[in-house]
């Protein structure tokens, strides 16, 4: 699989198929329609193409702030290699780019990606002020010689997914239905950073992860998932909050508690996959109340990744 940073880094000569979209957090949805492209690229002989932007639209516009991303681009064209794509476009989207004309859009589409087929959704439209609908891009493949596949994204299992209804879950905590609606566990990533080792004290060590902010988490809790370091994994509580019990100074932190690791982790990148919510982050009278807790959220979390295994 080849990722590119923009279209004009490219130059086929393979006929492709083409599928565009923000594809954030690659979903369900997402994935009926870019396993059916595959499938069929492969029946025809065409390269499976993914033309994706970076950052999202909805930044550049401004309706949205941090913690907005379910996936970031290399993740992002690491789960559409997963599928059999060859080529994933991580495209710019800058202000000039919003302003081209849908027109030359395809006519781009076209000479770089020797395009035979576009696949997109039925709400779908590009170009400046989305006047490459459905409508428009049938009847320039019509003229341009280049065939139109409407799917709906929704498609998966008879049932609306979207980012949205994603993100949604993911604020109320409920990171079993944002995990259902991916079709995988919700997951996020960083870098293990020193923290105030207070874990350590209390007999509870804990990872202090380094979070980009760009990316959406699970509101403030505790929760069951499994940490992956590299080739291993390991059954882990996760807190996200601000620790109240010390009275800290309200900066949100990402810690987990790897239950059957021991040694550094400093500077090593841990995935967290999520399993299940325990409980509310909240203030203890004391650190044994905190202690004792912890013991209970442990016991809990063995047995529901227990049974998840």
């Amino acid at each position: 699989m080849q990722h590119v940073t923009s279209l004009d880094n490219v130059n086929l000569t393979r006929p492709s198929v083409v599928t565009i979209g923000s594809f954030d957090g690659v979903h369900r949805g997402h994935q009926y329609l870019v396993n059916h492209l595959v499938e069929h690229a492969h029946q025809t002989g065409h390269l499976p193409v993914v033309f994706t932007f970076y950052p999202h639209p909805r930044t550049v516009l401004g309706d949205v702030g941090p913690g907005f991303y379910l996936t970031l681009p290399d993740d992002k064209a690491h789960l559409f290699t997963q599928m059999g794509v060859e080529l994933v476009i991580t495209q710019p989207f800058t202000e000039e780019f919003r302003r081209i004309r849908a027109a030359y859009f395809v006519d781009q589409l076209l000479t770089h990606l020797s395009m035979r087929a576009l696949w997109v959704g039925a709400d779908f439209a590009l170009g400046y002020q989305r006047e490459g609908d459905v409508e428009f891009l049938r009847r320039q493949g019509e003229e341009k010689g280049f065939s139109l596949k409407v799917v709906d994204l929704m498609d998966a299992g008879d049932e609306r997914v979207s980012s949205t209804r994603i993100r949604q879950a993911l604020a109320a905590g409920h990171v079993a239905e944002a995990s259902r609606l991916l079709g995988r566990k919700y997951s996020i990533f960083g870098e293990v950073v020193p923290g105030d080792g207070r874990g350590r004290i209390i007999g509870f060590p804990t990872a202090n992860l380094s979070i980009s902010p760009e990316l959406c988490l699970p509101s403030q809790g505790v929760y069951a998932a499994w940490a992956e370091i590299a080739d291993s994994r390991h059954a882990a509580v996760v807190n996200i909050g601000t620790r109240p019990t010390f009275d800290g100074d309200q900066k949100q932190t990402v810690e987990a508690h790897l239950l059957d690791y021991s040694g550094s982790l400093y500077g090593t990148t841990i995935y967290l996959h999520f399993i299940a919510r325990l409980r509310d982050e909240r203030k203890f009278a004391s650190v044994d109340a905190l202690a004792t807790q912890i013991r209970a959220d442990i016991a809990q979390a063995k047995q529901i990744i227990t049974s998840a295994s």
